[in-house]
Parts: C-alpha cells; structure tokens; sequence
C-alpha cells in the first residue's frame, strides 16, 4: 500500500451529487453510497466544496475525500507529454491501424502484431510518429500483445489503443493530469462511437455500448459504478503494471476486469476520466454484434474463479428482495407484509441519520432511493443474468409471466428513458435491442459457466442491510 501525499496545488470538489449536512461536516454520498464525518476544521478546510492542497493537513482531507467517493480530483500539474508511448495490439485489421497512427502525434508507438495472417507493414512517413513493429508469429491473444508492447515500453507512461479506435483532440491531456496523484496507477477515457447513425443498430450502440461507462466522471473499484474499464483505451503508469504482473495472458476475454481489480487490491487508485474522448469502431451487423455481447458474457466465469465474491450479477439487500417478493404477491397480505418491511428498514435508517436535522424526512429518501435501484437491479438481472430461469418460471406460472413481462418492459422504458437524450432510437425497437442485448450477454455468461464448471459468477450476493 502507497502513502505518497498528494503535491501542493491538486484540488478536488465535492461531487455534485453529494449532500452535506450539520455545516458541511457531514456528507452523504459517493458509490456506494455512504455518510462521512469530518472534524469541524477538516469541513472548514472545504468551503465552497472546494479543497486545494496547500500542506500536509490539507493532502489528509482531500485523500479522504478521494477514496470516500464523495469528491473527484481537479489535478494542475502535469506529467511530461513526451514520457508516453503508444501501444497497438493488432490482429488482421491493417485499415484501422493506418486510420489511427494518421490521428497520432508525437508519441513513440509500438504495433505489437499478433499474428496476423499479413505481416503488418508501416508505410514511409506514417503519421507524425515513430512506429516500432513487434509480431509474434502465431496469435497469442491481445492481452499478451499489450504486455508485450507494455515491456518494450521505456517511458514513465504508456497508452493502450485497440486498433478499431480513433482519439479525438485532447484525450492526453485531458487523462495525464490525474497521475498528479502518485497513487493512481491507471486512468481511461469515454468510448464513444465511431458510426452513430448507418442503422437502427448503430444507433443503439451509439447510446448503449457496453464500452462507453457515461458521462459521469467517477474513480473505478469493485462494486461502485464503473467497476472497471475497457482496455480498448487506458493510459497507464508503466511500474504500476509491470509491479502487478500485467494484463492475465491466460484471459482472452475480461483480462481488463481483471487487470483493474488487481490494481485496486494492490493499493493503486484508478480513475474514469469522460471528459476524454476516444472513438470506437463499434459492431453494427446483427449476427456480429450479438456474437460480441455473448463475447463479454463468457468473462464472467473466469473472473470468478480468480476474484471470489466479486462478480455477482446481482447484489441487493435482504429488505430489498423480502419487500420486493412480498409485493409480487399481487395480495392483501403481501402488500402489508412489504410495508411493514420498509417501515422497518426505514427505522432502522432513520438511527443511522439520527444526529442530523429531520432525519425521519432524510432516512425516507434515500430508504425509497434504495428500494427503486434495487427493484431495478432485481429486474434488469431478471431479463439478462438469469433470463433462463425467468424463461422456465414464465413458462410454469402465469402469474410470474405477468410480474416478469412487466418488469421487462418497465426496465426498458426506464433505461430507454435515462439515455434518451443521447440521439437514439424510439422506445419500442430501442427495448426490442435491449432484451437482445440482455439474451446475448445471459447466454454467454451460462456458457462460460457451464464451460468452467461453476458456478460463481451466477452467486447473488445479498448483503444483510
């Protein structure tokens, strides 16, 4: 574990989805949501939800801040552009590594080709850049052609580029300030898309790819809201990587997963930085798409069997589900055996907030924020995770087929309405490409159980609170 102190001059602000309470020296926030207790001069050291780091007092705070997930880094110094090199991991794709060393500049790039069927060959004068070629003769898999480009590296910094991806202006920059902060070992960008529009498709993963993590700037760690982040586009701290081994050579599939939580358990800070932009050739042909989404499911497994207990699909309270269950009842009963369930969840949350003004009005707030999330996780993992067991029981209750095709298309609405505002499709075929989207993934991860003999990645886990 590090303790380097953060340097004079980094600042960090209070997200703005934090609340702060007894005059700031109480915050209520950050994923997962918790509540923070400052010493009256540490929240005197905030003011305006701002904190610059001007000593050693002011380096505690703002760290605290930092790994509380209540506050994001405002980084003001720089690392040296000229300390990074790029590295490409290429397979078969010579088109789209010409379209992206034409969009690189400056930066030492290493093209570590694994065994493509045509040797890759580097036109004279390509770009702006000093291309080196690495091939291995036969393919080893794209997590051994990053390490590989990773161990030829010599510069404090590299930036991993799939070759289907296109930076626009700035990403550098924009990402380099956060290693600032001597204990972040990785940072990444938005992968937004490439082809917005050519087809309905398109137009879909335009506004739901599973590589593009939002618009919300957040740090990465099991459990919070970007629990990882694609390896189509990372920078990184070389030492860092190279301490921890690397990406798995083994994995062929969610050794990026992998990678972040490694780094997270060895103390490092990662960080997902949306304000970078990095353009991705996404699938738009049907068969090559679903083909891909069943890809990632079959990560799951593996990743169970090295990290145990971290990738359940599905994590909800126990009053959560007790409530939820008793109200799929449809009955008198039920719906008075889920009230009294809230109520007494709400009791007990109300102890938790019992210093704070109002704390009955504020326990009923985030008890009635919890409940819907939690509903939505029951339902989403219901449609994707274990669509065959949803299948079965909607094929043996008519009852159960009623809850289930209402919570499907309740979910899709939802979703189509969180992301409408991203220029996508209408709501009826944008729900038709979700629950595709959600058989695709379900059946991989199966597969991939099936295929590693456990079931781990399908473990629910049900904290008791």
């Amino acid at each position: 574990m590090r303790h380097d102190r953060l340097p004079d001059g980094f600042g960090v602000r209070i997200d703005p989805r934090v609340r702060a309470f007894s005059g700031g020296r109480i915050l209520i926030g950050g994923s997962p949501a918790r509540m923070l207790r400052l010493a009256p001069e540490a929240a005197e050291l905030i003011g305006d939800g701002y904190l610059e780091v001007t000593d050693t007092k002011s380096a505690i705070v703002a760290r605290r801040l930092l790994d509380s997930g209540v506050a994001n880094p405002r980084p003001r110094l720089l690392p040296s552009l000229d300390d990074i090199t790029i590295v490409i991991p290429l397979y078969n794709n010579a088109d789209g590594l010409l379209r992206l060393l034409a969009t690189l500049r400056g930066h030492p790039v290493i093209v570590v080709d694994d065994g493509s069927d045509e040797p890759v060959r580097i036109p004279p004068r390509q770009g702006r850049c000093q291309v080196t070629v690495l091939r291995h003769e036969r393919p080893l898999g794209p997590a051994a052609a990053r390490n590989a480009g990773l161990r030829a590296a010599t510069t404090g910094f590299v930036a991993f580029l799939d070759s289907d991806v296109v930076p626009r202006s700035g990403w550098l920059e924009v990402m380099l300030g956060h290693f600032s902060d001597p204990q972040v070992a990785l940072v990444a960008p938005r992968i937004v898309a490439l082809d917005k529009e050519s087809n309905a498709l398109a137009r879909y993963e335009h506004t739901r790819s599973s590589l593009d993590l939002g618009r919300r700037e957040s740090a990465v760690h099991a459990g919070g809201v970007v629990s990882y982040v694609p390896s189509a586009a990372l920078l990184a701290r070389r030492a860092a990587l190279l301490g921890e081994g690397g990406f798995d050579e083994s994995m062929q599939v969610a050794e990026d997963v992998d990678l972040c939580w490694r780094l997270e358990r060895a103390g490092w800070r990662l960080r997902y930085e949306p304000a970078a932009h990095v353009a991705h050739d996404h699938r738009v042909g049907f068969r090559a798409w679903f083909g891909r989404r069943m890809f990632y499911g079959t990560g799951a497994a593996p990743l169970g069997k090295r990290h145990a207990g971290m990738v359940s699909p599905l994590s909800v309270p126990t009053w959560t589900v007790l409530a939820t269950l008793l109200f799929a009842t449809l009955s008198k009963w039920g719906l008075l055996g889920g009230l009294v369930t809230l109520g007494t969840a709400l009791i007990r949350l109300r102890r938790v907030f019992a210093e704070l003004d109002n704390p009955t009005r504020i326990a009923a707030v985030y008890l009635a924020r919890g409940f819907f999330a939690g509903l939505w996780r029951l339902a989403s993992a219901m449609c994707r995770d274990y669509w065959p067991v949803t299948l079965l029981a909607v094929l043996l209750s008519s009852r159960i087929r009623k809850i289930a095709v209402t919570m499907a298309l309740a979910d899709g609405l939802a979703d189509w309405f969180t992301h409408r505002d991203s220029g996508g499709l209408d709501p009826v075929r944008y729900v038709a490409y979700k629950r595709i989207d959600d058989v695709a993934y379900g059946s991989g991860l199966w597969l991939g159980v099936i295929r590693a003999r456990s079931f781990e990645a399908l473990k629910p886990h049900v904290p008791p609170s």
